[in-house]
């Protein structure tokens, strides 16, 4: 028998609850176990039902979002992953989001592919924020290590991933928040030779994200 993704909502608004169990219950390996309307009540859902997953609005009544999520991880062996959802793509929320604890950040206008994809992410270990939001999560960080005096030139760590001319190139427009298309005109390239420049540098640097693109980018003076 499949394993099912054990899936927990917690929004203000019926509505929007109803929906998004409704997407999700047409995936076979996921089930929705229970449901609540403000952050105390998604503190006492999974600490009684513990779900594998919990999605949660951020703008809620008696508690937000973001303030229960940080809450929960002071329950001794938390395995709940949350997921943020939102329709505010503030940097504000999304980075006091990350803070707080959470393995993902998706708006509210999210296509279906992309939230599933979002689940299965998170519940196999890893972090998943929309592209757009991705793009605010690295602009921050590099703001934030460009604030960091750089090593002296003598001291610097080389780098170690044999990046080409090309792939450096690409690798500063990631980072500068720009999309594929918008490299490929830049460069004069088509878009499908922008992807394999940079599924090969994201492979060379063995990063799965933005995020530790920008970290290794940062540490090596890639960027």
């Amino acid at each position: 028998m499949e394993t099912k993704i054990k899936i927990a909502l917690v929004d203000d608004h019926l509505l929007v609850r109803n929906g998004i169990k409704s997407l999700l219950e047409e995936e076979q390996d996921m089930l929705v176990i229970a449901e609540g309307s403000n952050g105390l009540e998604a503190i006492e859902i999974v600490q009684q039902h513990h779900p594998d997953i919990l999605i949660i609005d951020v703008r809620m009544p008696e508690m937000n979002g973001i303030e229960a999520v940080e809450k929960l991880q002071n329950i001794p062996s938390l395995k709940t992953k949350a997921i943020v959802l939102s329709m505010h793509d503030s940097e504000q929320y999304i980075l006091e989001s990350i803070k707080a604890g959470s393995s993902g950040y998706l708006l509210k206008d999210t296509d279906k592919k992309e939230f599933i994809k979002a689940i299965h992410t998170v519940f196999n270990g890893g972090k998943y924020f929309s592209g757009d939001i991705s793009n605010v999560i690295v602009s921050n960080y590099l703001q934030s290590t460009s604030n960091t005096p750089k090593k002296e030139e003598s001291t610097q760590e080389p780098d170690p991933y044999g990046l080409t001319k090309k792939e450096k190139i690409i690798l500063t427009h990631i980072l500068s928040g720009k999309r594929n298309s918008e490299i490929s005109e830049l460069l004069n390239n088509s878009k499908r030779t922008v992807e394999t420049h940079r599924f090969n540098l994201m492979k060379k640097m063995n990063v799965k994200n933005l995020i530790e693109l920008a970290a290794k980018a940062s540490k090596y003076n890639l960027n």
